[in-house]
């Protein structure tokens, strides 16, 4: 185990790798930086990208003016299409047989769609098509990067799985989810502290970890993490 800095000297022209995406914002859907960084480290490294959401409604829409709720329903493939320029297909689709690395960008929305943790914390549950996919994953040895809150379906699918949401240290401004830390304790995974420019890896698990937006801090910042955090993954797909 240990944990990476930011390089870019990979080079993966093979390498397929399947971007699992959570909605379109912040607040109720994947993280738009989050997804876009991770699109752009696979395509400097050459790999080829896929991506893929669940095809059901999100948990519910967020005006991402005011931070409040509003009274509408939107569909999380629909709106993931936005961040994919169109192509996206249904999660329920991935074959995890023709994927190289699997990677889930974060997002309230894999908090609220992809899994059940922004409303129950540790007694989350994962949706039954992530799980499916996550499992295949990791039972073929294959590599799965997660970063910001995504980690936290790591720790509730993979015993003992070491990641990172970057502090555990809860108080601060700089890390306003670090009580993330002690939930992922809680459900059997280990935390590993780190900084938002570097990535955990799990190398037993094939599992690497980077904690992004859980990070207020500069953009840049978010996107060196997320490089690391993608090198990492397709060093692991060789």
């Amino acid at each position: 185990m240990y944990v990476a800095r930011f390089s870019s000297s990979v080079r993966t022209m093979s390498t397929k790798v399947a971007v699992v995406l959570s909605g379109c914002g912040v607040y109720d859907g994947a993280e738009v930086h989050e997804s876009s960084a991770v699109l752009t480290h696979l395509s400097r490294h050459g790999a080829q990208a896929a991506c893929f959401a669940p095809d059901k409604d999100q948990m519910h829409v967020v005006d991402h003016t005011a931070g409040s709720e509003m009274s509408e329903t939107r569909n999380v493939l629909k709106e993931s299409a936005r961040i994919a320029r169109g192509k996206i297909s249904d999660l329920a689709e991935l074959p995890a047989e023709d994927f190289d690395a699997l990677i889930l960008p974060g997002g309230f929305g894999a908090a609220k769609n992809l899994s059940t943790f922004a409303t129950q914390g540790a007694d989350m549950t994962v949706d039954p098509t992530v799980s499916e996919k996550i499992k295949a994953f990791h039972a073929a040895g294959k590599p799965i990067g997660l970063c910001c809150i995504a980690p936290v379906i790591a720790a509730k699918l993979i015993p003992g799985v070491e990641v990172t949401v970057g502090s555990d240290v809860e108080g601060t401004e700089t890390w306003p989810y670090a009580g993330t830390a002690g939930a992922i304790a809680a459900m059997g995974a280990k935390h590993v502290v780190t900084d938002v420019s570097q990535a955990h890896v799990d190398s037993s698990n094939k599992v690497v970890t980077t904690a992004a937006y859980m990070c207020e801090t500069d953009v840049h910042k978010i996107h060196d993490g997320i490089g690391v955090m993608v090198s990492e993954v397709l060093k692991l797909a060789k």
